[in-house]
């Protein structure tokens, strides 16, 4: 009796999408709660080295850990993929047979959270038939959340004003474009002769899924990703920047696609932008 009833409260709120944003926001602030608990204390806090040689700590994994548990009490038959429960060997499997399946980043940006910054954040997104359906971005530091579940839904929420602020992308500025970029300088090249397309005002760097987000907010107009990412690094960004009215996409101007074709999660390059980029390539 009590499955029955899970699985149709499931259903609903699969079928409810704002509803269950609503709740996947909850659950994004409670795990920047945990993870902020240990920010207050990275003096004593120990890190560990990855296989791929990325740093982890206690922080992400608590916060996976209650993310897991959060997303599996509202849609207990929804498998969950995540950032450490991979690294662990420990992730749901996903199959042909599950539409829907979550993608969870606990912490994104943890170097920069390692060093006392206030870049990183919760990624969480739902993933339906391979594509990026539910997305919410939490920044614990800059109390700073944004959330989107399809077309004209994207919003912006932070702490100080208590209130959801309806963002879309901008159209392309006529005095050239504001180009994001990673904190770190790796493939400056590559990204200089992509770049050379476009006319540019200026470029600004920003850690973690931040960079997507102000795309999507209308701050900024295009961010090129040359190198290594991972599924959960982009799959909440991307839901929230098509609701937004924006694109993700790879080199080719395809979509990304969700679901571990490749073996380690890992995207192809990518392009995050305001506008279809790539149509004059084929115009």
């Amino acid at each position: 009796m009590q499955k029955n009833q899970d699985r149709s409260r499931e259903d609903k709120l699969l079928s409810s999408p704002e509803a269950l944003t609503n709740i996947v926001r909850r659950i994004a602030i409670d795990a920047g709660e945990i993870i902020h608990d240990y920010y207050i204390h990275l003096d004593t806090l120990k890190i560990d080295i990855k296989q791929d040689a990325s740093p982890v700590t206690e922080a992400d994994r608590e916060a996976e850990r209650f993310i897991k548990a959060a997303l599996e009490k509202n849609c207990p038959t929804v498998p969950m993929i995540g950032e450490e429960t991979v690294a662990m060997n420990t992730a749901d499997t996903i199959t042909d047979k599950d539409d829907y399946f979550w993608l969870v980043d606990p912490l994104d940006g943890t170097k920069n959270f390692i060093e006392g910054g206030e870049e990183f954040t919760v990624n969480i997104a739902l993933i339906k038939n391979r594509q990026p359906v539910l997305g919410v971005i939490y920044a614990p530091i800059k109390e700073e959340l944004y959330a989107g579940c399809g077309e004209g839904t994207a919003i912006r929420w932070t702490a100080e004003s208590g209130r959801d602020k309806a963002i879309s992308v901008r159209q392309m500025p006529k005095h050239g474009l504001t180009v994001l970029a990673s904190q770190s300088a790796g493939s400056q090249n590559r990204l200089e002769d992509f770049l050379g397309q476009f006319k540019i005002q200026k470029l600004v760097r920003k850690s973690s899924s931040l960079k997507i987000c102000t795309i999507a907010a209308g701050k900024g107009d295009i961010y090129a990703r040359f190198g290594p990412t991972c599924e959960w690094d982009t799959a909440a960004g991307d839901a929230i920047l098509r609701s937004s009215g924006g694109l993700i996409t790879d080199m080719k101007g395809m979509p990304l696609v969700y679901g571990g074709e490749n073996a380690e999660w890992l995207n192809p390059e990518f392009v995050a932008a305001s506008f279809e980029w790539y149509a004059d390539e084929d115009a």
